[in-house]
């Protein structure tokens, strides 16, 4: 699912993959097993070559530092190579970031989603990305359990999502209220205040105090190339954007180089989007929640 979300080239992948569910159904767990290990190695080899294809165009220029306001597209040079960003700079003393949902309360199955472009659309705002990990219904795995997510959010109508399970969570959050940007590295240290504009939880944590926080776990999906979506913030500044054909340890990097204080990984691969003025990145798939820029 995830390498159908990156190339329209995957019939033999998709015929391999009817294949195994047959013989799983059979109980034919061997060949099954064998058939799979094969499947897992052709999406492997699909995933690099798309990688490798990645040309960052030549117009596109070199900063090493975020737009002082507004978007911009530009080549950022680290001391393990040179990746695209599309990022949007906000000031707080005029900014708002919200979180939109496209159901009213938690949902454990069958969740409304919308393109991100809606949520753009519906909450008058002038820059959007996509959320946070979620269960696409494309995904065989997720029966049971369609377009759902389980981090702790609060919207922008101060309804938290997923609170009751989330009371001890170790997973990141950023919150965003005032002039003011905070991020915490485990949702446990945080309340349910209502009174800040917008809380969104996912991870990794990519970088904290200036200092990157993931620097690879063993997750292939984290450690393969894909195009990387943040939210982050620096004082009175709230940053969103895409970190283009990177894996997640290499989006901390970037963003560590860009100077942001502190950001956290959103979800990637077929969620990818991107909006400023139009799509930048995506448009993706259809999504549960969206990060806002509104302005006050």
């Amino acid at each position: 699912m995830d390498l159908k979300s990156l190339s329209k080239n995957t019939t033999k992948q998709d015929e391999l993959f009817a294949k195994s569910l047959d013989l799983l159904s059979e109980k034919n767990y061997a060949t099954a097993e064998a058939i799979l290990s094969d499947l897992n190695k052709q999406i492997d080899e699909e995933k690099k070559k798309i990688a490798s294809s990645f040309v960052i165009p030549q117009n596109v220029q070199s900063s090493n530092s975020p737009p002082s306001s507004g978007y911009q597209r530009q080549m950022v040079d680290t001391d393990i190579g040179s990746f695209m960003v599309d990022i949007v700079t906000a000031d707080l003393s005029s900014t708002r970031v919200v979180v939109d949902t496209a159901s009213d309360s938690t949902c454990g199955n069958n969740c409304p989603v919308l393109p991100l472009g809606d949520y753009v659309s519906r909450s008058g705002a002038y820059a959007g990305v996509n959320g946070s990990y979620f269960c696409p219904a494309e995904y065989p795995s997720c029966a049971g359990r369609t377009n759902s997510f389980d981090t702790l959010l609060m919207n922008k109508n101060k309804v938290y999502f997923n609170s009751d399970n989330n009371v001890y969570s170790t997973v990141p959050a950023a919150i965003f209220y005032g002039t003011t940007a905070r991020f915490v590295s485990k949702s446990l240290e945080w309340g349910r205040d209502t009174g800040v504009d917008g809380v969104i939880a996912n991870q990794p944590l990519l970088v904290f105090g200036k200092q990157v926080m993931f620097s690879g776990d063993g997750d292939p999906k984290k450690g393969s190339r894909s195009n990387r979506s943040f939210i982050g913030g620096t004082g009175s500044k709230a940053y969103m954007g895409v970190v283009h054909n990177v894996t997640v340890a290499e989006s901390a990097k970037v963003l560590q180089t860009l100077g942001i204080e502190n950001a956290i990984n959103l979800d990637s691969g077929g969620s990818t989007a991107f909006w400023f003025q139009g799509y930048k990145a995506g448009p993706g798939r259809a999504i549960p929640n969206a990060v806002l820029f509104v302005r006050k």
